[in-house]
């Protein structure tokens, strides 16, 4: 067993059965009482994301998981296949576990794939995913006097976004996959 003293960012903790990776965490200790780490973290089945404190008494099960870089290939409805660029082994890893993040998925798009005795418990997108702009309306003269103004375009692999009025059909975007944002035109 181990203390919450030991938490760090990435950990993997088995808590109550389920595996959850630290996203942030802080120690504190208060004037009064003991001392505890207040933890924001993340489930590796559903990627439900809580806050949740530990005393710093308490003992904890960490869990030894390893990270691999895979490209994704492709995906059937229930299920997403990833390969390793070396091995070429695939894994596949339920929708249900991947969640919302599976809209930013395209073919070839390398993501970090969490393993844990050797199934696939988790998929980690990129910050930023680069997309080619497939459809959108062209720009109206006089909608520049307001600012920041988007509209509505669809990437190469279906999502649906929000762009400037500049981009183009054909334009290559990067979208962030935390906040499903237009991030910046890349240039050509």
């Amino acid at each position: 067993m181990a203390s919450p003293n030991d938490i760090r960012k990435g950990t993997v903790i088995n808590l109550d059965g389920e595996l959850w990776a630290v996203a942030s965490f802080q120690r504190v200790s208060p004037g009064k009482g003991s001392s505890f780490v207040r933890t924001r973290i993340k489930s590796l089945s559903n990627g439900k994301v809580v806050e949740h404190n530990f005393k710093s008494a308490e003992n904890l099960t960490y869990e030894d998981v390893g990270y691999k870089k895979m490209q994704y290939i492709f995906s059937d409805d229930n299920t997403l296949t990833f390969m390793d660029g070396n091995s070429y082994e695939q894994v596949m890893i339920g929708r249900d576990m991947v969640g919302d993040d599976a809209k930013y998925l395209k073919e070839g798009l390398e993501c970090t794939v969490v393993m844990h005795n050797d199934n696939a418990i988790a998929m980690e997108l990129p910050l930023k995913v680069r997309y080619t702009v497939k459809q959108t309306d062209p720009a109206v003269a006089g909608n520049t006097a307001s600012g920041n103004v988007l509209k509505d375009a669809v990437t190469d692999n279906g999502l649906n976004i929000r762009v400037p009025i500049f981009i183009k059909e054909g334009d290559e975007v990067m979208i962030s996959t935390e906040t499903g944002d237009y991030v910046e035109r890349v240039a050509k």
